[in-house]
């Protein structure tokens, strides 16, 4: 699926414009440890963290992550999103819970990453 249907399935704003929404997710993960993520997610993944710092650009640019979903409506500053565009990372900001993200985005189809 797109990260604009992901969009729709999460009922998630994309937070940085001038990104493409076309790029394919074929996996879901949830986690807040960037160690633990970079061993464990896949390029294509959908990441769902309440981390908002610049660290978070950087594991999924060095990963090729199809976005960063931030649930709860966590606040995340602007140089981040800037970032995160140059970077061309779609950045979607969610009232969801990460329990209610992973739910949704696994009943739609995603799965999760294949190695870790």
């Amino acid at each position: 699926m797109t990260v604009r249907e992901l969009i729709e399935i999460s009922g998630a704003k994309l937070l940085n414009e001038g990104v493409d929404l076309d790029g394919e997710a074929l996996y879901g993960y949830a986690c807040d440890l960037l160690s633990w993520v970079m061993a464990r997610a896949a390029a294509k993944t959908a990441w769902i963290t309440v981390m908002t710092h610049m660290n978070v650009i950087a594991v999924a640019s060095l990963l090729d992550l199809a976005c960063i979903i931030v649930p709860e409506n966590a606040e995340i500053a602007q140089d981040v999103l800037d970032k995160a565009r140059e970077e061309g990372i779609p950045v979607l900001g969610c009232e969801k819970t990460a329990f209610e993200l992973s739910g949704a985005l696994y009943a739609s189809g995603l799965k999760r990453p294949e190695k870790g």
